[in-house]
């Protein structure tokens, strides 16, 4: 049997303090904290009071030295901002509070708690004073699109949204035929005029007014513009193309459709189904105009309907469209009910009517057109009526709309009942066209019941809730000032 030895075991002494002379344990201040503290005051220096700016126009803090931040009050967002005033490190607490490190005699680390009172003082910001003395804007991006409907004006402003393009404007103002939007500075313009560039077929032009010139330092003051010209086509407008862009288009008829507009004029030839995109490039060295307005349209009812199948195309034809049917249909007119007048035509939506079902059309037979390329052509080629959209009961779909739209802070005078229309036709496009709806940022309406199915009693075509996303307000991210997630 071996004798293993315990091993020792080293216990730490205490020393006394040099001041008061009771027992601590070694620091290399040789000092206990009571001591200590009455010795050297590491919150010295720094004040205890300090006044935060804020603005009351756009309600924003100061962060210095010279950026404000929008944050609500009492909130974790406006604690980075406070600790800005006090310029060494520091640790704030949720009673306003300051944990102050800091190290003293021969390295000895203090730290000492602290009240730091902000007192919150109004003062104008930069951009705001710039408002005020009506002087506030660098660039403006001027938007126009010279036509009677405001769809692609609608579409751009939510893929604006979508993009969050609008948040660097300081103003947005709406005015006859276009849209103003006005910058700071001239980086945020010409990002917004990429944009559109890139989003709606247009064209684009560039001026510059001198507001100053300093003769010591050579430096200039402009204000620029940005002209954008969008073309002059709609959805569902008819159009009427040049023999020459029609051939280079796949030998497709000159009378067609305008399906959508995007990035591209999305074309379909409703005698053939042929379809074909024209960017804003091909528009402006060969323009068409839209020969019917939306007001132009007439109601028609499809009296019959024949589906055209394994039709042949002539040589060197373009891409024909999968998701439409051709099909002859005789129609008529729902104000001439009384008479035996029918008018025959193809039409590229076969896949939609049925006998009975209400259309909207333009009268080609009875109206006057003045076009410089369909006065041109052979009478025999232009047909008697063009169907552009199947027609629904406007109020049904009004009272089942279980989604909606966002719009962008802007001036305007008011919506006028014209406008009303025109964006309720926007909202049925979107119900439509699925393509179109893609890019856009479709919210669920809480003040509305849900519905489950794509379509209605009537067949109208309708949302999933599968494309809505949550509407979410900034109350119920930061629980309203941030106050009550703080003391939870």
């Amino acid at each position: 049997m071996e004798y293993m030895q315990a091993p020792a075991t080293s216990s730490q002494g205490n020393i006394l303090c040099c001041t008061c002379g009771i027992p601590i344990p070694p620091n290399p201040a040789n000092m206990c904290v009571s001591c200590l503290r009455t010795t050297v005051d590491i919150s010295e220096g720094i004040p205890k009071q300090v006044n935060l700016h804020f603005c009351k126009q756009c309600e924003r803090y100061l962060q210095p030295p010279a950026s404000w931040v929008q944050c609500a009050l009492e909130s974790r967002e406006l604690i980075p901002s406070l600790l800005c005033f006090i310029y060494i490190q520091t640790y704030t607490l949720a009673d306003g509070s300051v944990i102050l490190p800091f190290q003293v005699m021969n390295g000895a680390i203090l730290q000492q708690v602290f009240v730091v009172e902000f007192v919150i003082q109004g003062q104008m910001c930069d951009d705001c004073h710039r408002v005020e003395a009506k002087d506030f804007w660098n660039s403006v991006v001027q938007v126009r699109q010279k036509t009677s409907h405001k769809k692609t004006f609608y579409y751009l402003e939510q893929l604006i949204l979508k993009h969050k393009l609008h948040q660097n404007a300081l103003n947005i103002k709406e005015i006859h035929e276009g849209i103003d939007f006005y910058y700071a500075t001239k980086q945020h313009a010409q990002k917004m005029v990429d944009f559109l560039q890139c989003t709606v077929p247009c064209r684009s032009k560039t001026s510059q007014r001198l507001i100053s010139h300093d003769i010591h330092s050579n430096t200039f003051n402009y204000k620029s513009t940005y002209s954008i010209e969008i073309v002059p086509v709609c959805k569902d407008n008819v159009v009427c193309l040049s023999p020459r862009l029609a051939q280079s288009l796949g030998n497709m008829g000159q009378v067609c459709v305008c399906a959508r507009v995007t990035s591209t004029i999305h074309l379909i030839d409703p005698n053939t189904l042929q379809i074909a995109e024209v960017d804003g490039g091909t528009y402006w060295r060969n323009p068409f105009n839209s020969l019917v307005s939306p007001r132009q349209l007439e109601e028609f009812i499809v009296m019959d309907t024949d589906v055209i199948r394994n039709q042949k195309l002539g040589a060197g034809a373009g891409i024909r469209s999968n998701k439409h049917t051709l099909a002859e249909v005789w129609v008529q007119k729902t104000s001439e009910m009384d008479t035996a007048q029918q008018y025959h035509c193809r039409t590229h939506l076969g896949h939609l009517l049925n006998i009975g079902d209400l259309v909207q059309g333009f009268d080609f037979a009875n109206s006057n057109v003045n076009d410089e390329f369909l006065n041109k052509m052979n009478p025999s080629h232009i047909p008697d009526v063009v169907l552009i959209k199947k027609s629904y009961n406007r109020s049904k779909r009004v009272k089942r709309r279980n989604w909606k739209l966002k719009e962008m802070d802007k001036d305007r005078e008011g919506m006028a009942p014209e406008d009303e229309r025109q964006y309720q036709d926007f909202l049925e496009d979107l119900e439509e066209d699925e393509a179109l709806r893609k890019n856009v940022n479709i919210f669920r309406d809480a003040s509305k019941i849900p519905v489950e199915s794509d379509t209605d009693d009537e067949g109208a075509p309708r949302i999933s809730l599968m494309e809505m996303l949550e509407d979410l307000s900034l109350t119920d991210a930061t629980g309203g000032e941030g106050a009550d997630m703080l003391t939870e």
